[in-house]
């Protein structure tokens, strides 16, 4: 069987992106495809962030007219119980820039480790409340998720893959992609924003019937 291609268009600053991973791992945990290949690609939210961030509270009163996160804070938290995710927004000192976060996430690919840097990076920001626009904090993030962490620092301080995410990031936004996260299912089909798991499912079995009507039948 053809294998499946699922592209994930996030931000690692973007709370609804952690939710779709988990409805999407739970998706394909209801509805198992025989080889999926995930890839993560980038998409800033704050195009505009200063290289080196700037204070939350700074930031949320410029966004959004106050500090506290309100009524946004308390669905996303709600949300993310469900999916055995434990958001602590109060832990988040700095909102990042996030072209780093992104360099990384392209780096751990190579090293087969993409799938447990978002992951970590996912966690560190919203659970631990790490800054991920960091360079130090980054290198750590890479040895938890099982990255050498003098070869993600040496990365990491060089700008090797910044062109590509900025090229990716402008890309997503030609094709018309807003907000995160966006999943496309073969470079076909676009899943936009943290469904539920049935929403996935649902293209998963589109994407065969579409695969099976273009294979030819063997004689």
């Amino acid at each position: 069987m053809p294998s499946m291609i699922i592209d994930i268009v996030s931000d690692a600053i973007c709370p609804w992106c952690y939710i779709g991973k988990r409805r999407l791992e739970r998706a394909l945990l209801q509805a198992p495809q025989a080889d999926v290949r995930i890839g993560w690609r980038p998409f800033q939210l704050n195009p505009d962030m200063p290289t080196e961030g700037m204070d939350r509270k700074d930031y949320l009163r410029a966004k959004f007219g106050d500090d506290s996160g309100g009524e946004r804070y308390e669905q996303i938290v709600a949300a993310g119980r469900e999916e055995g995710i434990a958001f602590a927004f109060d832990r988040i000192k700095r909102t990042p820039n996030t072209i780093l976060a992104h360099r990384l996430i392209r780096f751990s690919a190579g090293q087969n480790r993409q799938a447990e840097m978002v992951e970590t990076l996912f966690h560190g920001y919203f659970s631990e409340g790490m800054d991920i626009g960091d360079a130090g904090a980054l290198a750590s993030l890479a040895a938890i998720a099982g990255i050498d962490k003098a070869k993600a620092a040496a990365f990491l301080a060089g700008n090797e893959e910044d062109d590509t995410v900025r090229q990716e990031d402008a890309f997503a936004r030609q094709i018309g992609i807003q907000g995160v996260p966006c999943f496309i299912i073969n470079r076909q089909y676009a899943v936009s924003g943290a469904q539920p798991p049935e929403a996935f499912v649902e293209v998963f079995e589109l994407a065969r019937k579409e695969e099976s009507a273009s294979s030819p039948e063997l004689t």
